[in-house]
């Protein structure tokens, strides 16, 4: 018996292959199904079957793809009402392949329809999947289904079922079973998650906040408070998720690649995205372009600030980074947004470089933006004087932004900064001077 962890970094996401005597069962996977098949042929195996713990928010899943291309079962909750061919896995549920045993349970919170797969090896539980119910250090948040999905309930609601899935389901499972979450550090699913990749039941009653004793009312209260944004991309992968994603190999052919002559016929009112790093950005890039780099949470931001009915162009330095750029948009199932493709290292707009050194001597001649969230802010705040507007609401709240001075936009690294000040360039006047801090927010 073999488990292979696959991690995509740029969403914080873990998928799993269980492997035993030649046979393979997937949870969570990806919508590329490229590595799960090259580990097949590596272990000389074949998947078998793929489980959805739940209709995944944060990305696009490849189920029905492995179901289509190699005949792979699909097993999920019948609360998903699941559109696509499939065997409900609920409370009592097993499947067993080779020497193992795998046994659905129920656990509601971070949705309504959400389970957990117990591993059983050698008559004994080994490990648990947990999906989005049990992270390590945290556990899913309750808010994303308040209007989506066949099964809606409201966050209290499902704030309530996640107390009790956690002590009845969960908890109650051996000390030295092994944790597997769908998600690490950096995941909007959750707010506190450990960088760790996996854990025991023992590891998590002792360190874990949601296992800790509590009433609750205080653990409702407790998991509602300080949430993260939720992304505008969310509520559309949740009904993608539902229905099933087209195979990538039919769904990436059809994005128009566009030559240097083709980019005079670029429509003004759709939004450029411009992967280049932000150095390049600056010193020419074409009008209506947001700088999202393709060096962090491309995935996420760009279903932030970029909404499920929005067709955009993307753009990158080379052929190179274009494609892979194509790739990691179909990650959120946005594919079907591009509205054509191009390379580009040019552009007649050009963005000023902020004097860092004078800014800090007359901060009171600036208008600065904090363009983070909330939460952030209240954990450390940096200038005193700034207007606060968290990023996936930049573009709606243009008008709260005084051009009576330059404008000087930061968040806590350097990368959203380049998303905002872009954002800002294009829709004020032309005489308004915007500032990208970028990294040297770190100087104060």
């Amino acid at each position: 018996m073999k488990i292979e962890q696959f991690e995509d970094k740029s969403l914080s996401h873990y998928a799993y292959a269980i492997l035993s005597e030649s046979e393979i069962v997937l949870i969570d996977p990806a919508r590329d199904i490229a590595p799960y098949v090259a580990f097949a042929e590596a272990n000389k195996s074949k998947i078998i079957g793929v489980i959805e713990t739940h209709p995944h928010a944060d990305f696009v899943s490849g189920h029905l793809e492995l179901h289509q291309n190699l005949g792979a079962t699909i097993y999920c909750s019948k609360l998903v009402d699941a559109a696509y061919p499939h065997q409900t896995f609920d409370d009592s549920d097993s499947l067993e392949f080779g020497k193992i045993k795998l046994k659905a349970i129920n656990t509601p919170g971070h949705s309504p329809d959400s389970i957990s797969i117990v591993l059983e090896h050698e008559g004994k539980d080994h490990a648990v999947f947990t999906g989005d119910t049990l992270f390590i250090g945290d556990c899913g948040r309750p808010d994303l289904r308040e209007n989506t999905g066949n099964v809606m309930a409201k966050r209290e609601e499902l704030a309530a079922q996640m107390y009790h899935s956690l002590r009845e389901k969960l908890m109650v499972l051996a000390d030295d079973v092994l944790v597997y979450p769908a998600h690490g550090a950096g995941t909007l699913c959750g707010k506190a998650l450990s960088e760790a990749n996996s854990s025991t039941i023992y590891a998590e009653k002792q360190s874990n906040w949601s296992l800790q004793k509590m009433t609750e009312e205080q653990f409702v209260k407790a998991l509602i408070e300080d949430q993260p944004f939720v992304p505008r991309y969310f509520s559309f992968d949740v009904e993608l998720n539902k229905k099933g994603a087209a195979s990538l190999a039919s769904s990436i052919p059809n994005i128009q690649l566009l030559d240097p002559d083709d980019l005079i016929n670029l429509k003004e009112n759709i939004t450029i995205v411009d992967t280049r790093p932000a150095s390049q950005f600056k010193l020419g890039h074409l009008p209506n372009s947001i700088n999202l780099m393709e060096n962090g949470k491309f995935e996420t931001w760009l279903g932030s600030i970029i909404s499920p009915s929005e067709e955009f162009y993307l753009t990158a330095e080379n052929e190179i980074v274009l494609q892979e750029m194509i790739k990691r948009t179909a990650k959120i199932g946005y594919e079907t947004l591009i509205k054509a493709a191009f390379v580009s290292n040019f552009g007649a707009i050009k963005t000023a470089f902020l004097n860092v050194e004078a800014f800090k001597n007359n901060m009171d001649d600036y208008q600065i933006v904090d363009i983070r969230n909330p939460n952030e802010v209240a954990e450390h705040p940096i200038f005193e004087r700034s207007l606060k507007i968290p990023l996936p609401e930049l573009r709606e709240r243009i008008d709260e932004i005084s051009t009576e001075k330059p404008i000087v936009v930061h968040c806590a690294g350097g990368y959203r900064s380049a998303a905002g000040s872009s954002i800002l360039k294009n829709q004020l006047p032309n005489d308004v001077v915007v500032y990208d801090l970028g990294n040297a927010v770190n100087e104060f």
